[in-house]
Order: structure tokens, then sequence, then C-alpha cells
């Protein structure tokens, strides 16, 4: 199968939405290439393109930017030296590059948010949050902040989830803002919220707030997972659906890595 029907696969699973300045394009490669072997991952990194080649990938899925700008658009006379070896490095590995990034976060429910519950084992009510990309779960059973960042350890291999707020208090009501979709503080400060998941936050004027609100005596927290440790789930859960989608094709996973070491 060709590496443009394999996204146009993909891309039928949700056509609601304007899609006609999507970032969900080819990023390098040919979109006709004949396809057996689909690597799936969150950021298309130079070691991620080297061990994706050398397992024998005809092509590559990918979550997030491949060259550092929301919809790849690299101008002609570009001189930096960083996203032109980026550019030179998708081309040598051979593998038609494709994003798929909108789809999944328009999809009803967020595919992104479904494979990171899963994960988890959460068991709840999911909602689609009023925020493009934000999502919202209601636990079927309560479960303390600390307890959550516990389990995201154990369960997402997070080394560091970072917690602020009211940490002890339990609570059912998530915003899974997952990644850096925005909006943060409409949902704090939403009565049908308790808790923010999120990859990424600005920690002067919006983690501060979250803290202190919590020593207020609000019932507010969050929990900053890294933007890779936030979502990588969801792109696990779409290798699933696409090995189950197209089952003559070979579908694997590939850990990118998250972006920091603990020290």
């Amino acid at each position: 199968m060709k590496a443009n029907k394999i996204m146009d696969e993909l891309y039928a699973m949700e056509t609601t939405a304007n899609y006609s300045h999507t970032c969900d394009t080819l990023k390098a490669g040919d979109a006709e290439k004949e396809v057996k072997k689909v690597a799936v991952t969150m950021f298309g990194t130079p070691d991620l393109l080297k061990e994706a080649a050398a397992w024998g990938a005809d092509m590559l899925i990918v979550h997030e930017p491949m060259y550092f700008v929301h919809g790849d658009h690299i101008a002609s006379d570009c001189t930096d030296p960083i996203i032109l070896s980026k550019i030179e490095a998708a081309k040598e590995s051979g593998m038609a590059v494709y994003r798929y990034h909108d789809h999944m976060h328009h999809h009803v429910p967020d595919m992104i948010g479904m494979g990171q519950f899963r994960a988890m084992g959460l068991s709840g009510r999911f909602e689609k949050g009023p925020y493009y990309a934000v999502n919202r779960i209601i636990l079927d059973e309560p479960i303390t902040v600390r307890a959550l960042g516990r389990l995201m350890r154990e369960k997402l291999g997070l080394a560091a989830p970072k917690m602020c707020g009211a940490l002890d208090t339990p609570i059912t009501r998530i915003s899974a803002a997952f990644g850096t979709p925005g909006h943060l503080n409409d949902e704090l400060l939403s009565e049908d919220v308790e808790l923010i998941l999120t990859g990424e936050s600005d920690e002067w004027s919006f983690a501060e707030k979250v803290k202190e609100a919590g020593q207020l005596g609000f019932t507010k927290a969050m929990i900053v997972m890294g933007h890779i440790g936030s979502e990588r789930e969801g792109m696990r859960y779409l290798a699933d659906i696409l090995q189950n989608k197209l089952p003559e094709l070979e579908v694997r996973y590939m850990e990118c890595g998250e972006v920091y070491e603990i020290g």
C-alpha cells in the first residue's frame, strides 16, 4: 500500500473539522512510496530516524513538528544549520514521513487522550472539552494528586511528574490538556475542573497561581508531565489502531525519548 493511501485511511477516521490549513501533511520522502513497515513516534528525532530506517521502515508517522515550527513551513532562504541538517537527515532516511496531529485531536473522543487514559488504567467518563485538544474525564473513583503522580511514574514511565496545588485532596474532575494546547487558565477557573494534566506550563505566572490556589483553600492542582510524557501513549494507541485497521502492514511504535534527562 502506498504511503498516501495509508494516511487517507487515517484521515477518514475524522472528517468533521476544516483541514484546509492542517499540519497533517508529508514532511519528507515520497507520498507514493510502497509501504510494508510503518514506524510511529512522537518526535522524528535524528536518532529515531536512524532507528526506524535500520528496522526497515518505509514510512514514519510523527505527532509533532519535524522542523521545530508548528506547520513545518520552512522558508526557501532558511540558513538555520540545525533545521537544514534535520531536513537532510529526514531525506537520507528514505522514509515517507507524515505528521498526524490535527485529526487525532479533532477525533471524538480525542485519540491522544484515549491513549493516555488507557495506559494509566483510569476508569471514568471521557468527554470532549470546550477547547481544541483539551479534554475532560470524570473519574469513577476519587484519587489524590500525589497518588496520581505515583501512578504516572508506574504506568507511563514518567521520571519526574511535577505537581502543585491541592495535592492531598481527593479529586475526580480532570482537564486533560496534554501537550501544550493553551486555555489552561480557563480550565483552572472552571467549576468543572479540579486537576489539570498538561505537558508544559510556564512557572512564574501559571504554575505559581495553581500552587497558591491550593494554599488559599481551592481544590485546584496541576501535574506537568512533560510534552512527550503527556502524549506518547496516544501515539502507541495509534500504532495499535493502524495495525488492526491494516493488518497487512507491520506497525511498530518507537520511543523517541523525553527531551530532558534527570540529573
